[in-house]
């Protein structure tokens, strides 16, 4: 990995040690032959945890069109949204790079042009590239126009920083300045657009010089509001008879199953639109010459442990599912992996499976080799950190600082007074039984104690507190340790400082 510099100020910047990836950039597979790359169609949610599907076991979410996806794709079991949280999830996929590199530890913050990112490696690659639905990196307001130069790269365009308005939905094309509304349940018609695209994308026989494409599907559902989807599907869910988690306090069993209801709603809406997208792949006769990605940014408490939304170092917050279907050109075995895979990892990833250069600024695996088969994966451990705690994982809600581990067995979680949780994820699948303090446990406990202080030196990581790392940024938060996007005057445009030395 090149050399990194951590959290700058004006003032200067903290050196991290120069460190190298276990899977070097420049093993880049070149593409076979001389045809064009595989597209790339990267579908993914707001706040779909993975348990919720068929395929992952949950017999009472309606998911047919994503368990028959799983059932030709690569399944990373163990996926992990590093910083379970929207801004850094999308900042870090856009760069391969870890939070504290690209800044985004908060919402509503914008990202800097420092990195090479994900679209502009492709476009250097011979790709066109595309972006629908939602983006919510830009920190300038959640409905604010978004200028070309902020763009990351892409190409086609229909976009709004972020809305959970799913039925009376905004965006702004590539040329045009003003909002245009969707019609209807939103996640429908950006996903009607995408089939559109598509459509348009297929080469004509004998057009050698068609390019590939890549394409990004950001829906805002199933995120809260829950009982805004579909009413076809809100019918289709009886909120008595939903089987809620273990970990869900009895009390409020008659909330989460209404909860439960309507996060499936919009679950299965989002499944439907799975089914459009395959179809349009294999009736346009692109299906075996593109990479279908389908994953979510993070996930959703749902009542477990008697809380919502993300943030929170447990599963149901960090796990998401995360499939990789590859044409059937690449041989690629359809299987489980159980091994983590996070987030920075996807950019290189699927750079190495296009045979496109992965740029220095990256930071994550590549797992390209894994996927092809190539590669033994036995083992891996994912880095999870909560470096400020805010919005709804404040201090006063029981939030705290961490930073932790995942492996295909263990959750292991710091706080900054200590060793905090250690979990069997195996024996003790709802995380009820905490063995942080166990004597029979010292040497597990110490085992990734050792794996977490690894990656935290890799990553260039000095775990400081919240407001310290507030105030290296030069972040102005609100009472709730956020940075406010109601008022976007409030703190104005301001750009997450460069880190990239």
């Amino acid at each position: 990995m090149k050399r990194r510099q951590f959290l700058t100020t004006s003032a200067g910047a903290l050196a991290a040690p120069t460190i190298s990836h276990a899977q070097d950039h420049a093993a880049t597979p070149k593409r076979e032959g001389k045809g064009r790359g595989p597209n790339i169609v990267y579908i993914f949610s707001d706040q779909w945890r993975a348990t919720d599907h068929g395929y992952m076991g949950n017999a009472e979410v309606r998911t047919p069109q994503i368990d028959l996806l799983s059932d030709q794709s690569v399944n990373f079991a163990n996926a992990v949204s590093g910083i379970p949280v929207c801004c850094p999830h999308r900042a870090s996929l856009l760069t391969g790079q870890y939070p504290l590199t690209h800044g985004l530890f908060l919402n509503d913050l914008r990202l800097n042009d420092q990195a090479t990112s994900f679209a502009q490696a492709l476009t250097e690659g011979g790709y066109d590239t595309g972006y629908i639905g939602k983006w919510h990196i830009d920190g300038t307001g959640r409905s604010a126009y978004i200028p070309p130069e902020r763009r990351q790269g892409f190409d086609y365009w229909k976009v709004l920083e972020c809305t959970h308005n799913y039925n009376k939905s905004q965006y702004y094309d590539q040329a045009g300045k003003e909002a245009i509304e969707w019609e209807g349940y939103d996640a429908y018609a950006q996903t009607k657009d995408a089939v559109s695209y598509i459509k348009a994308h297929a080469p004509k026989e004998g057009d050698a010089k068609a390019k590939p494409f890549a394409l990004f599907l950001s829906w805002g559902p199933p995120h809260a509001p829950y009982r805004t989807g579909p009413t076809k599907w809100l019918d289709r869910y009886d909120t008595r008879k939903l089987t809620l988690r273990q970990n869900v306090p009895p009390q409020i069993g008659k909330q989460a199953q209404s909860t439960y209801a309507g996060y499936y709603a919009h679950c299965s809406a989002l499944d439907e639109c799975v089914g459009w997208l395959m179809d349009t792949l294999k009736e346009s006769g692109q299906l075996e010459n593109t990479i279908v990605v389908y994953t979510s940014d993070h996930g959703d408490m749902l009542h477990s442990r008697g809380q919502l939304k993300k943030q929170r170092p447990w599963d149901e917050s960090i796990r998401v599912p995360f499939l990789v279907r590859c044409p059937k050109s690449m041989k690629v075995e359809a299987r489980k992996l159980e091994a983590p895979i996070n987030t920075p990892d996807i950019m290189p990833t699927l750079l190495g499976l296009a045979g496109v250069k992965i740029p220095e600024s990256v930071e994550g695996e590549n797992f390209s080799e894994v996927i092809r088969g190539t590669r033994e994966l036995a083992d891996n451990h994912a880095l999870i950190t909560c470096p400020s705690p805010f919005g709804q994982w404040t201090r006063k809600q029981g939030g705290r600082e961490y930073r932790g581990v995942r492996t295909k067995r263990y959750t292991y979680t710091r706080s900054l007074e200590g060793p905090w949780e250690l979990f069997d994820n195996q024996e003790d699948p709802f995380q009820q039984r905490n063995l942080v303090a166990k004597p029979a446990q010292k040497g597990l406990r110490d085992e990734l104690e050792d794996k977490l202080r690894a990656r935290l030196t890799a990553t260039g990581d000095d775990f400081a507190p919240g407001p310290e790392l507030l105030k290296r940024c030069g972040y102005h938060v609100d009472k709730s340790e956020s940075v406010g996007y109601r008022d976007p005057t409030a703190w104005g445009q301001v750009s997450v400082p460069a880190r990239i030395g």
